[in-house]
């Protein structure tokens, strides 16, 4: 399986907002196998199409519990907050303190082009958040407040 090159930051591609897509091909289908292997080989638990150069609204997640696949995801519902230092492969050394939703309701198309909604809370929640950010563009480093995030930018 082929290793996809995850994009670093200061990488433009991270700030771009993605395309939405009609429906799930090989094409789709292909991308989320290697998404996964990539992520895998690199110790992640999450993973936005983004990331590996492609502006489309997909992402691939596995905590330990299965491999989710979707693309289109949307967030319809949020419940209560946390507050917890993430990384991200595209930020290596990056540990930002994000405030996100504890519980969350995503909807999106599954590897089979269904439609579902997944419930999800704590860790689960947590990915299935910043991966989404990544969809629009929006990286941990933008939750730093604004002296903490000129001295990342100064230092990358």
């Amino acid at each position: 399986m082929q290793v996809l090159e995850i994009k670093k930051y200061p990488d433009k591609v991270l700030r771009k907002k993605c395309e939405e897509i009609e429906g799930i091909s090989s094409y789709e289908k292909d991308l989320f196998s290697k998404m996964l292997f990539t992520m895998r080989r690199f110790q992640g638990i999450g993973l936005a199409a983004p990331q590996v150069g492609i502006l489309k609204r997909l992402i691939v997640v596995d905590i330990g519990e299965g491999e989710i696949k979707l693309a289109n995801p949307k967030i319809l519902e949020v419940k209560g907050e946390d507050k917890l230092v993430e990384g991200c492969l595209s930020i290596p050394g990056a540990q930002v303190e994000v405030k996100r939703a504890y519980e969350v309701v995503v909807e999106g198309l599954n590897e089979k082009d269904k439609l579902i909604q997944i419930k999800a809370k704590g860790l689960l929640a947590r990915v299935l958040q910043h991966e989404i950010d990544h969809l629009d563009g929006k990286l941990i480093i933008d939750y730093l407040p604004f002296w903490r995030k000129w001295k990342f930018r100064t230092s990358s």
